[in-house]
């Protein structure tokens, strides 16, 4: 299994929407590194949920559960989407600056490339945010 972290503005869709659908296409990536990314999720791969710009905050986890195809809201280029299910939400949010102020989560894409929406966590990072959570 594999871990990673989306980027999602609340406002755009939030968690709570993400919950009540049951699955979406995470599509619309138009960055050539998120894509291939995506395109190395695996079926179960588990995936933080982050609110980006209001909120930034991971606020849950998903899992993938459909690899990667083509995206069919690009008009042109070669770009994929993978569908994510809702797997479980965070007892409680971890923001971004309590992963800033956390030395073991100082090297994650988070941090380092803050613009991408589509990254891997080593699956040490992926655990201690779910331990933050339940701090």
């Amino acid at each position: 299994m594999n871990y990673w972290l989306v980027k999602q503005e609340p406002t755009a869709y939030a968690w709570e929407e993400f919950r009540r659908d049951g699955m979406t296409a995470w599509t619309g990536v138009r960055n050539f590194q998120a894509r291939n990314y995506l395109r190395a999720m695996g079926l179960g791969d588990r995936v933080l949920y982050y609110h980006s710009v209001t909120g930034k905050c991971v606020v849950g986890i998903a899992e993938v559960a459909r690899v990667a195809y083509p995206d069919a809201t690009a008009s042109e280029g070669d770009w994929s989407c993978v569908d994510l299910k809702p797997y479980e939400a965070l007892d409680r949010h971890v923001s971004l600056e309590e992963v800033k102020a956390e030395p073991a989560l100082a090297e994650i894409g988070l941090l380092k490339q803050s613009r991408l929406s589509v990254m891997p966590l080593t699956k040490a990072a992926f655990e201690k945010i779910l331990r933050m959570s339940k701090s």
